[in-house]
């Protein structure tokens, strides 16, 4: 607490009674701390625009396409092999975004492109996309933040040996252009998400999502779907408890 003289009065320490320790702030203080503040400010202001690849920017060639407009927000995440992945036009990936085709730099895989994502995306800060065999995003496909895709997971044969150890399996994964993933879903191996669909924050999502629904829950399941004659409906397909857009 800072008194009507710029005195700053501290707690007495245990034991000293009423006693309390005074210092005076110095007037130059404040000032400088402003400065200091701008300064670093002003600095991570430069960073995250000098870091940013675009396509105009060397490490976007590394890339098997880069589309117009695209850009990898800084700071990026871990990138491997990006001559598998591909990136459409105006597309935003945001910060600490990891995108890889396999697991460790310099993997030569058996497709091209391991991961494709299409125009007009929006990719939240912290995903993940994981590719090792064929990732699809559509185009105006946006995220929440640490969404996590990936279309490879280790198999469960063996009772006996570590399931880290056990020999992975890979299955496509399709996501329908204009969906929407909440935060901190997951999409699994062998996953297709239709058209227009909205996968709820934290949903975890295998199998077959039909356009136009919505899908929640862990595994994921249809709450909502959308029928021309009939609007939002329930999985029962009760049109009451539906008519509500989510």
């Amino acid at each position: 607490m800072v008194d009507a003289k710029g005195y700053r009065r501290l707690p007495a320490r245990r034991g000293t009674g009423s006693v309390r320790a005074v210092t005076r702030r110095q007037p130059w203080q404040a000032p400088l701390r402003r400065l200091l503040a701008e300064a670093l400010h002003r600095g991570t202001e430069w960073a995250a625009r000098a870091g940013a690849i675009g396509p105009d920017d060397p490490r976007a060639g590394r890339f098997g396409s880069f589309g117009q407009g695209a850009c990898l927000a800084f700071p990026q995440g871990a990138l491997y092999n990006e001559r598998y992945i591909h990136i459409g036009r105006d597309t935003l990936v945001g910060p600490y975004t990891s995108m890889s085709a396999g697991i460790a730099p310099g993997q030569a895989m058996l497709t091209d492109p391991v991961v494709r994502i299409g125009d007009r995306c929006l990719i939240g800060r912290g995903s993940h996309i994981v590719g090792h065999w064929s990732i699809e995003l559509g185009d105006d496909i946006q995220t929440g933040p640490y969404v996590y895709i990936t279309d490879q997971n280790h198999s469960y044969r063996d009772l006996d040996q570590p399931i880290g150890q056990q020999w992975p399996v890979e299955a496509p994964v399709r996501i329908g252009s204009g969906s929407w993933l909440g935060a901190h879903a997951v999409v699994l191996p062998g996953t297709t998400i239709g058209h227009h669909v909205v996968i709820a924050a934290g949903a975890v999502v295998r199998g077959t999502v039909p356009d136009r629904c919505v899908a929640a829950g862990v595994p994921a399941r249809v709450v909502r779907r959308w029928e021309p004659d009939r609007g939002w409906v329930s999985p029962s397909g009760d049109a009451s408890a539906g008519q509500r857009v989510p």
